[in-house]
């Protein structure tokens, strides 16, 4: 059965509302789409611009195991980039930034933002946010680090998009355990910081994700550290 979408014009945020909805018992799948978001947020609690045109979106998922739910955000990251090549072949080929970004040419075309709420030691479902730049208006203060589908494929619907978008991410959603051989592999091949210098969460050279979604960092000092 295809997720079920909620629509709103607009909303404050779809994941608060998603959460809300999830306290209320909807089911895996559930996804919550907005036009519009006032009060859209990334991660550490930044705003996130969310005018029309964007795709706009928070799923509910409530995965069978949530071992590794650091690296759900790549998961769900690999499912995105995969679909929405599927659904706008213009597009070239997606990067993924550790930990939650789908970029192209180091600019930022999605965020993806996971949060979780546990009780009694188990994790009772995950709200998978995504913000997808698709024909929406780029701020121009981040016209340098931001880039919307338009730009390769004009057609783009974020309102066609969001069926298919959202039932990618419900099925990759279904397990936040370990990443598997074949997503790391995938993976791999995907990832922009493989081999780059980095600066946070500790100064070195990227050296891919573990199967937890750790990045491994080869530090100044020799030592490999895994961060999360």
């Amino acid at each position: 059965m295809p997720p079920e979408l909620i629509r709103f014009a607009a909303i404050a945020s779809t994941m608060e509302t998603a959460h809300a909805r999830a306290q209320d018992g909807a089911p895996h799948g559930t996804a919550i789409v907005a036009t519009r978001q006032t009060l859209g947020r990334g991660t550490r609690g930044r705003a996130w611009s969310s005018g029309p045109g964007g795709l706009w979106m928070s799923v509910i998922a409530r995965p069978s195991r949530a071992d590794a739910i650091e690296a759900l955000s790549l998961r769900v990251g690999l499912a995105t980039a995969a679909a929405l090549e599927l659904l706008c072949p213009e597009l070239p080929r997606l990067g993924l930034k550790w930990p939650n970004d789908i970029v192209i040419d180091g600019r930022k075309l999605a965020g993806i933002l996971c949060e979780a709420r546990w009780g009694s030691g188990h994790c009772q479902w995950v709200v998978v946010g995504l913000g997808i730049n698709v024909r929406n208006q780029i701020p121009p203060e981040l016209e340098r680090s931001a880039v919307a589908i338009r730009t390769w494929a004009p057609g783009a619907d974020p309102v066609r998009l969001a069926a298919p978008v959202a039932a990618a991410v419900a099925l990759a959603a279904r397990d936040a355990g370990p990443l598997t051989t074949t997503e790391l592999h995938a993976y791999a091949l995907r990832d922009v910081l493989a081999g780059a210098r980095v600066s946070e969460p500790v100064a070195g050279t990227a050296e891919g994700i573990t199967d937890g979604g750790a990045l491994r960092i080869r530090t100044d000092t020799g030592p490999v550290r895994e961060v999360l």
